[in-house]
């Protein structure tokens, strides 16, 4: 199976994508989306930009779903409102292109990949590094997005055993950012 992970910023927007067999998680290509060239207030301009690179990134690598990371409020809200544009318009390009859509938090992804919820980012891309057994450091942005998809790797078969053991798994139907969702 092949996992697209998405960390979603307005200025700059890290992918990671890698391939799943049974325990053995191998790296396939990771890198950043940059809106930095285009005027701070061309908003629609900017979510064009990520639109369209989520959309290459899928056609380019094929992979099997997606998982993206869920955004907090900021203490400015809109910050909030921008950032979530932006994670919109990465939805919306994975949905576009018939990817089934998994969501985790940051403090999710930090557990699965590093082992406690407040890792700092070198420690993040640290782990990646292990865990994808990459010669070098990734970017903060793609090691993110690699960590999204690692923690979907994970809990993706987690969640594939649980189905098959007790029955089915309900889809959530409503918004619950502080436990994260997964559809």
């Amino acid at each position: 199976m092949r996992i697209l992970g998405i960390d979603p910023g307005l200025q700059t927007t890290g992918f990671g994508v890698i391939d799943v067999d049974g325990h053995t998680l191998s790296y396939v290509a990771s890198g950043t989306i940059r809106t930095t060239a285009l005027a701070l207030g061309d908003l629609p301009g900017r979510l064009k930009v990520l639109f369209d690179g989520i959309t290459e990134v899928t056609a380019r690598y094929a992979p099997d779903m997606a998982a993206v990371e869920i955004i907090f409020v900021n203490v400015n809200p809109q910050s909030t409102l921008l950032l979530g544009q932006a994670r919109g318009a990465c939805i919306t390009a994975l949905v576009a292109g018939n990817l089934p859509v998994a969501e985790y938090t940051a403090l999710q992804m930090k557990k699965a990949v590093v082992g406690h919820g407040r890792a700092a980012k070198p420690q993040v891309q640290e782990m990646v590094r292990r865990l994808l057994r990459l010669p070098g450091l990734p970017g903060t942005d793609a090691a993110d997005a690699l960590g999204i998809a690692i923690t979907h790797a994970h809990a993706g078969a987690a969640m594939a055993r649980l189905a098959e053991a007790g029955g089915t798994l309900a889809r959530r139907q409503h918004a619950m950012y502080k436990g994260g969702r997964s559809y």
